[in-house]
This record gives structure tokens, sequence and C-alpha cells, in this order.
């Protein structure tokens, strides 16, 4: 598709979403999980078919039908991480153990695979299976692995964190980004119509907020893509001013968004 008539569809299609509004369940919950002792969350949203195609191995969610339902949807759920909080900085925790270890430098992993890192979650029936669609990784206790990493060191509730990366994801899913990506799998893109792209959703400027994630030969294939949010600003998402800048990811100029099969 040409680029520019693919530029006016996504102005068109972020005219059609830009009414939707986020669940009273879901405000709730992301307000709880603002704070002021880390600068921003990271939401990362796996592109499910990208994910499962460049993986040597196939976790089971690629490998078996229902965990691919959700995924036909659009961007699933990884996970939603803080950054380097201040009381482990001033413990002399630098960054990038951080983002290796996470909430794991408190209480250490079991070893193990990520069944290990936690017992299984109680949630009531309707957030047990919204998380199943949203978050396929589930059947690899993917959801146990990333509260335990990523959020067990706060006073963060697990059905608050999973129901607030939800309604963030949904906002993806439904934006003019999410159109775009959606209307283009199975074929290729330009690397900056992906940015240009998520900046006619969210706001000009707001590309520097997002990081693309690709694999395969020459890093061609989209696997996911994180977006950085203020921690302070949360329940404003969507809004530009609750972005803020990270780093560019390593996507080739020209990218192909895989298609489920």
């Amino acid at each position: 598709m040409h680029a520019r008539l693919t530029l006016l569809l996504v102005a068109w299609l972020l005219t059609s979403f830009a009414a939707a509004q986020p669940a009273e369940r879901g405000e709730s919950a992301v307000s709880r999980l603002e704070r002021d002792d880390f600068g921003h969350y990271t939401l990362a949203l796996t592109w499910h078919a990208g994910f499962c195609a460049t993986r040597s191995s196939p976790p089971r969610e690629c490998r078996e039908p229902t965990p691919h339902e959700g995924a036909s949807q659009g961007f699933v759920l990884h996970g939603l991480w803080p950054s380097l909080p201040e009381r482990f900085a001033e413990r002399g925790v630098d960054r990038r153990r951080w983002w290796a270890e996470g909430c794991f430098l408190e209480r250490p992993r079991a070893d193990g695979g990520f069944c290990r890192a936690r017992p299984p979650f109680g949630f009531d029936a309707p957030l047990a299976e919204a998380l199943d669609e949203a978050m396929p990784g589930r059947a690899s206790c993917l959801d146990r692995y990333q509260y335990a990493k990523h959020a067990a060191c706060f006073a963060i509730e697990p059905a608050d964190y999973f129901a607030a990366a939800l309604d963030l994801q949904t906002a993806v899913n439904d934006s003019a980004f999410g159109a775009f990506v959606t209307l283009n799998h199975g074929g290729e893109v330009a690397r900056n119509d992906l940015i240009e792209a998520f900046e006619a959703a969210f706001g000009e400027g707001t590309g520097r907020a997002l990081r693309l994630e690709c694999r395969g030969r020459a890093n061609r294939v989209l696997t996911e893509v994180r977006i950085a949010i203020d921690a302070e600003r949360l329940g404003d998402f969507p809004d530009a001013e609750s972005l803020v800048r990270q780093q560019r990811g390593r996507c080739a100029t020209r990218v192909t968004i895989a298609v489920l099969e």
C-alpha cells in the first residue's frame, strides 16, 4: 500500500476510534498503579505471529490453537514493567541489573520454568477470561513470571496490575496505530511508517516513546512494541503528555508483519 494512502487511512481510523473510552474497572485499576518512586512504566505488547515465527523452539502458546484466539485481535500482552525504583538505585543497583532481575533482587526466583515463579492466581472469572484471551503466554505461566519479576516488590495487587495492563493494551489495539498494524499483517511496511502511524494516533513527537522490537533474519520480523508511559500519569494514557522518550529498537528499515497460520 502506498505510504501516503496508508497514512491517510491512519488519520481516518484515528477519528473513528477517538470516542472510545476505557472501561470503568480499568480506570480505577490504572489509577491505583500510578507511582512516584520510579520514572516510567514500559508497556510491552507482543505481535504473537511474529514472536512465534521467529522462535527456534516455539513455546506452548505457539503450538496449541486455543491461545491463538485472542492474538487475532491485535497485540497481545507481554508485561507492564516499572523502571528502576529509587530505593534500588540507592542500594547501587543500575538500570541494566534492574531490567535483568527486577523484583527477584528482593526475593530470588526459584529454579525452573516460569510456573515456579509464584503460585497460580485466584482471579475472578471475568478477569481470568480476559487475561486468557489477551495473554497467550499464560499457557506457559507468563503471567505468574511477569508479576513476580515486575510487580511483587511493590504494593500492587495482582488483580489491579493485570486489569490496568489489559486496559492499556486495549487502548493501543483500539487506536489507529493498532489498526494500522492489523490491516498490514501478512505484508511488509517501512519502519518509519510504523512510527508515523504511532504519532498519528497518539500525537506529534510521541514516536520517541515507541520502541519496535524485531527478530528473524536481519531483524525484519516485528515481534513486539514497547511504549514508555510516565508512572505518575498512567491514568492519562494514551494522551501525548503521558508518554516519555526511550531508546529506539533495532528493526530493519523494512518490517514484516507476520500473520498467524
